[in-house]
């Protein structure tokens, strides 16, 4: 880059304080994109088509930013402003319009799933793709108003009751979350209605409020919606498969560590095969996957830390570890998860996730060495 060269982030700035690319700017972003082969490969950019691709984001980043960075989620200092609208060029924004290139090849609601581990930013990207797609026409109606649902795996928690029930059948369920915590069929009743859905019918989504019963949450009214288009499924096992139970007799990952740890891993495994009929109901899949998985740990002490500054209630550090350990025993991404990023037929897009949350290394799983 030479002294006069702005770097993406520069250009991004003084766009948002007014001043649009000049032709060479656009041609340098264009050229940006394009040096990232298994990204632009993932979104399908091309020499050829990378000109009109660099000009329709263009105008989505003039409509949407303002929305964008006056969400909850985003500080506004300048490094924290320059990070956002990074990511928002390099990855909602083309993941937004590919979703919506999507949709209309299918010709029918679309339903994302969305897979990452604490601190990896789904339900962040499932807000921002929200006010993206409002903006955005999908050619029949002016915009997906109100037709973008965010649905997380918590909101097929089974009642209150109904774990409290489980707890007593199987004391190894300290915390609710793991498979066989949720009313898999409700979610496989919700999703076919969300995927063929009545032009006349209300759809009952399933809420849940994680406050309930000190903590131990339980479901809430449901939402009402119709004439959804677009589904972003996010869980930190969405479409998590099941391996063979011979994966648990060899050398097995920290922190697996006793013959208990081991049969606990084997039945969370044998559960997971309950949840696969949900899983393929799935259209697309993605992954935000930490570029070390133990980062989810740190990231949810990090998050409890600024939680107890705020004056709110958090757990000790000694309790995050045994939280975050307790589902590393129930599902290890070692095991479950760094396989799906090579799986190109479960697979869509891998997005890998700094340290510092920033996405880092876009691509689709055939595509990756």
């Amino acid at each position: 880059m030479t002294s006069d060269t702005k770097s993406v982030g520069q250009i991004l700035e003084q766009w948002v304080s007014g001043k649009t690319p000049n032709p060479l700017e656009s041609q340098q972003l264009l050229a940006e994109e394009l040096a990232d082969h298994l990204k632009a490969k993932a979104f399908g950019i091309t020499e050829d088509n990378g000109e009109q691709v660099i000009q329709a984001r263009s105008h989505l980043f003039e409509i949407v930013y303002p929305d964008i960075l006056r969400l909850p989620y985003f500080e506004t200092t300048p490094e924290t402003q320059q990070k956002t609208l990074l990511c928002l060029w390099n990855l909602w924004l083309p993941l937004a319009m590919e979703l919506v290139s999507c949709r209309k090849q299918l010709g029918r609601p679309l339903i994302q799933g969305i897979l990452g581990g604490q601190g990896t930013g789904k339900t962040t990207l499932a807000a921002v793709l929200s006010v993206i797609l409002h903006k955005l026409g999908d050619g029949l109606r002016p915009a997906f108003s109100e037709r973008t649902l965010s649905l997380s795996i918590d909101d097929l928690y089974k009642t209150y009751k109904e774990r409290q029930q489980l707890q007593e059948q199987d004391r190894r369920l300290i915390w609710r979350g793991p498979p066989g915590t949720h009313d898999v069929e409700l979610g496989l009743q919700l999703l076919d209605q969300l995927r063929s859905p009545s032009p006349t019918a209300e759809i009952l989504v399933p809420r849940f409020d994680k406050s309930a019963f000190g903590g131990a949450g339980d479901r809430i009214t449901p939402e009402v919606v119709e004439s959804i288009d677009i589904v972003l499924f996010e869980g930190w096992f969405v479409g998590v498969r099941p391996i063979e139970p011979e994966a648990f007799d060899g050398s097995v990952p920290e922190p697996i560590h006793t013959l208990e740890d081991r049969e606990f891993a084997r039945d969370m495994n044998q559960q997971l095969r309950l949840y696969v009929p949900l899983w393929e109901r799935l259209d697309r899949l993605m992954v935000l996957y930490p570029t070390d998985y133990r980062l989810s740990q740190q990231w949810r002490l990090q998050a409890e830390k600024q939680m107890i500054a705020q004056g709110k209630s958090g757990m000790e550090d000694s309790q995050i570890r045994d939280f975050v350990n307790y589902f590393w025993k129930a599902l290890h991404p070692e095991l479950f998860i760094t396989p799906l990023t090579r799986n190109p037929n479960l697979v869509d897009l891998v997005v890998e996730i700094n340290p510092d949350h920033t996405p880092g290394v876009i691509y689709s799983p055939g595509d990756a060495d």
